[in-house]
């Protein structure tokens, strides 16, 4: 992908895109899983750090690895219990749950955040 997509779907696009051009087959709730989590890191760079300031996605020995960059410095944390009639709080947990490796690394702007999945 050239540059850093403008919006989620964009991101999910390509993974999309690059999952099907793998020359193994992907389960249909292993893309189903990718697409999510993809989902769940751009929304929550843009909505909660500052802006996504980069995107990879690549296939590493029959894994997805999704790398997102933002401009904060704060890494995500579960969120408190959640009230009645409140919305939002399940997107870092589903992120850790559906993930074989969840990483985050400081970087001179903010972080990324570098996770896997199988295929």
């Amino acid at each position: 992908m050239q540059g850093v997509p403008a919006r989620a779907a964009e991101a999910r696009n390509f993974v999309h895109d690059l999952l099907h051009r793998t020359a193994s087959p992907v389960d249909d709730l292993a893309l189903v899983d990718a697409l999510l989590v993809t989902t769940e890191l751009v929304t929550n760079a843009q909505r909660h750090a500052g802006g996504l300031t980069g995107f990879t996605a690549r296939i590493v020995d029959g894994y997805l690895e999704l790398a997102v960059e933002d401009g904060s410095e704060h890494s995500p944390t579960a969120p408190a219990p959640r009230r009645p009639g409140t919305t939002g709080g399940y997107g870092w947990p589903l992120i850790q749950r559906l993930s074989r490796t969840v990483d985050i690394a400081p970087t001179a702007t903010g972080k990324t955040i570098r996770v896997t999945l199988p295929l």
